[in-house]
């Protein structure tokens, strides 16, 4: 089976077309299609009016857990931390709140937040891709919709390898409006059927790159479903930890006996991947708190992790790019070691170079998100009655009601665009 797809350049221009400029009318999910366990109460994240903070909070740690891998190429993160399935299913949770209040048109309120930080990173490396040796063709703009793996090369090929992320995300946005209906009939089958595709897909059966990558993540997107909706939370613990324990003992036991390239990097072990970030999801969300005020409390924790927020789709763009950058310049000096003080120096400089393009671009994630451009997030302010107030929280960089985005985590060696990419 494999994914057969609309011509890439036609369903550029047609989304385009409808995300920027026809008015979408709002179609709420109805109250009918809702199972008796699936109602909704008023502690679900779509009636919040404060911030979920410990949304933040993950967010901000899989942001920070993706930069340290790729900056130190430590596989056993992606044991301790799957950051990209976590991402996932905080972005599947915040997602249904969306479709919730604002029907599809969540959908087009979703890519005016992803995509405009995309565009600033193709307005600087397109060009330079076309000067040293790109084919100019209909494909580049997949570059402004990426629907499939937009066109790099060589050089590009690797410092833009973490896109496969915008590509599955952006999937996984057009298809929530029929999946969470879906879900909601049926959610036990909804959530297996991606594991079941996975399997099927590790002994043999042939799909292309969005259905492996629907097969691997799209589970945990219908988790971050069941947490908007009070399934995990409502769970008896016993149920939770013994669904949790089952899945991360099969994923153990694949990738224990199904080492990559790479050792147990799970990047390189997708049914093992899988099952353990199941079992992973399965525990943040189910076991997630009432609330993390403590955040707040504590002044730096609390700005950094509204800083990581506010810029997180620029850091995620930009860091690869400047870990190849680095790597680069450093390994003919002998400078880019992994021994301790290689892994320090490693960790600073990519801290230090993304912080370049943060400053120079992240105000783009401000004006997608109709706030004020500010220079540093998190600065402590009088707050001021904001004029639409709807659309404060709801897309990437702020919880609110909002889809977080995703940020994945990481493989030691790059790999170009949409062909397993950085995790």
């Amino acid at each position: 089976m494999r994914c057969e797809e609309p011509h890439p350049g036609q369903a550029v221009a047609l989304c385009v077309m409808w995300v920027w400029r026809v008015p979408v009318p709002s179609t709420r999910i109805p109250a009918a299609v809702l199972t008796p366990s699936a109602e909704p109460t008023p502690s679900r994240q779509s009636l919040r009016h404060t911030r979920d903070r410990y949304v933040d909070l993950v967010r901000a740690a899989a942001v920070a857990r993706v930069v340290v891998y790729h900056a130190t190429g430590w596989s056993w993160l992606t044991v301790v931390f799957p950051a990209m399935a976590t991402m996932f299913a905080l972005a599947g949770s915040l997602t249904a709140a969306s479709l919730d209040r604002h029907g599809v048109n969540a959908v087009g309120r979703r890519l005016r937040r992803l995509l405009p930080p995309l565009w600033i990173l193709a307005a600087v490396f397109v060009p330079a891709m076309l000067v040293t040796g790109l084919k100019p063709d209909w494909s580049l703009l997949l570059w402004a919709l990426p629907l499939t793996d937009p066109p790099a090369h060589g050089w590009g090929a690797l410092a833009l390898s973490v896109i496969w992320y915008l590509r599955d995300y952006l999937w996984f946005v057009l298809v929530s409006p029929i999946a969470l209906p879906v879900f909601r009939r049926l959610p036990v089958p909804a959530v297996l059927a991606p594991l079941a595709l996975l399997v099927a897909i590790e002994f043999g059966l042939p799909a292309g790159t969005v259905i492996r990558d629907f097969a691997l993540y799209f589970g945990c997107w219908l988790l971050g479903f069941a947490h908007h909706d009070g399934m995990l939370q409502r769970m008896p613990r016993r149920l939770l930890f013994g669904l949790a324990a089952t899945a991360a003992t099969l994923g153990a036991a694949w990738f224990l006996t199904h080492p990559g390239p790479r050792g147990y990097d799970l990047n390189d072990i997708r049914l093992g991947n899988g099952l353990w970030s199941t079992a992973f999801v399965l525990l943040v969300l189910g076991l997630a708190p009432a609330t993390a005020s403590w955040v707040d409390r504590l002044r730096r924790v609390g700005r950094t992790v509204t800083f990581l927020n506010r810029r997180a789709v620029t850091i995620y763009l930009w860091h690869m790019p400047v870990v190849v950058g680095f790597a680069a310049l450093l390994t003919p000096l002998g400078l880019w070691t992994r021994d301790p003080a290689g892994i320090v120096l490693r960790v600073l400089l990519v801290a230090a170079g993304v912080a370049l393009p943060v400053a120079a671009f992240g105000w783009v994630e401000d004006l997608a998100a109709r706030r004020r451009p500010v220079a540093l997030p998190g600065r402590a302010r009088i707050p001021r009655p904001r004029a639409r107030a709807a659309e404060d929280g709801d897309e990437p960089g702020d919880s609110r009601a909002g889809c977080g985005v995703g940020v994945g985590t990481g493989t030691g060696a790059p790999r170009a665009p949409g062909r397993g990419g950085h995790r």
